[in-house]
């Protein structure tokens, strides 16, 4: 059982949606309208079986100049536990570093899958008052999940915060 990640193309945001539309049904992820997919599509890594079958999904979004998010990681049913997650994360890992990016953030169910990879659960993150004023304004429901925003609670229950330091 072989496959490749890549970069997403517009494509491929229907076989996206379609490997995560059973976790959102689960409550596992947030569900998103095709346009939000679309408008950040370039976040997105694919993991592509030999056969050109779209097994693995997840994106990475930055959120300040050191911090990005890891989002909608997500693996077909027959392809969990092959190292498909392992390999989507290392590549999203690999882009942050490329970036600059010294922390990544996660809102996860998966504490066992992040804590293999060297996530940790938050606690209180000490963030600059001046950044954290600036993180305030953005209307991004992962910057008001980092943030851990009463607004945003509802959703979240059950999710554990995590971070990772490289």
């Amino acid at each position: 059982m072989s496959f490749s990640v890549r970069p997403a193309r517009t494509s491929d945001v229907r076989d996206i949606r379609q490997l995560v539309e059973p976790l959102v049904q689960r409550r596992i992820l947030l569900g998103k309208d095709p346009v939000v997919f679309f408008e950040s599509i370039q976040e997105f890594v694919v993991a592509e079986a030999e056969n050109g079958e779209i097994i693995g999904c997840g994106a990475l979004h930055v959120m300040w100049e050191d911090l990005g998010e890891v989002r909608t990681l997500a693996v077909a049913q027959p392809w969990l536990r092959h190292g498909v997650g392992h390999a989507i994360l290392d590549r999203l890992e690999a882009d942050a570093r490329e970036l600059g990016l010294s922390r990544l953030f996660c809102l996860t169910f998966e504490v066992d899958f992040f804590t293999r990879h060297g996530f940790e659960p938050m606690g209180e993150e000490e963030i600059d008052r001046e950044v954290y004023f600036e993180l305030l304004r953005s209307q991004d429901e992962g910057v008001a999940e980092f943030l851990d925003l009463a607004r945003v609670k509802p959703n979240t229950l059950g999710n554990t915060r995590m971070i990772k330091r490289f």
